[in-house]
């Protein structure tokens, strides 16, 4: 990590050597967190607006590379000469995609669907370099959660921790203790697989 003084290290990264700004095409806060547990601080984050309907017959991990590279491509669109950052979580169980859950209903079909199964959570991640190339990775995590009583599903529900959560949970929060197995990247399902992220950022010398 860089340092800014004799004395005080430096908590953000300076521009690639290029002098290109890293932007996040993503409003996501927990993907701004994690992205400062690796040191780095995008000079803009834009939410990219495109549309994220699930394509018939698309598989999830389909889904997630495309929507993450659509993100990238969105705000690479309009800010020309910057590395643009754009990821995408899906939930799945099966082939069956679940919703970012909107309202309360769609969070309780999520969890009564979830409730003692299998399933998987898929990160796509997409940069794109100033000069248009393209990188991307798929990350792929498997959990499984416990049988969900009624009276667990509804006090979850209350805490409202499912809002916009794909699955309609988030694994950071109270549902952490639904989870009785996982393989792979917790850091995935949380919202960005830092791992795979900080191996592009190194490789364009971003980070």
């Amino acid at each position: 990590m860089p340092i800014a003084s004799k004395t005080k290290p430096s908590k953000t990264k300076p521009p690639a050597p290029s002098g290109a700004p890293l932007i996040l095409a993503s409003a996501s806060p927990r993907r701004v967190e994690l992205l400062k547990q690796i040191g780095i601080v995008p000079a803009e984050i834009i939410a990219a607006d495109i549309d994220e309907r699930v394509l018939k017959a698309e598989l999830p991990s389909q889904a997630a590379t495309r929507l993450a590279r659509a993100k990238a491509e969105n705000i690479a669109a309009q800010k020309p000469g910057a590395f643009v950052l754009g990821a995408d979580t899906v939930v799945a169980v099966g082939r069956r995609i679940l919703p970012k859950a909107e309202t309360e209903n769609e969070a309780r079909k999520c969890l009564e669907l979830l409730s003692g199964r299998a399933h998987r959570v898929y990160g796509g991640i997409c940069l794109i370099s100033p000069s248009g190339k393209i990188s991307e990775r798929l990350v792929i995590t498997r959990l499984h959660v416990k049988r969900l009583s009624s009276h667990e599903i509804a006090d979850y529900l209350q805490s409202g921790e499912w809002m916009g959560k794909a699955g309609g949970y988030a694994i950071q929060g109270l549902a952490g203790a639904f989870i009785v197995q996982m393989s792979g990247s917790y850091i995935n399902v949380v919202g960005l697989g830092l791992y795979e992220t900080a191996q592009l950022l190194k490789f364009h010398d971003v980070l």
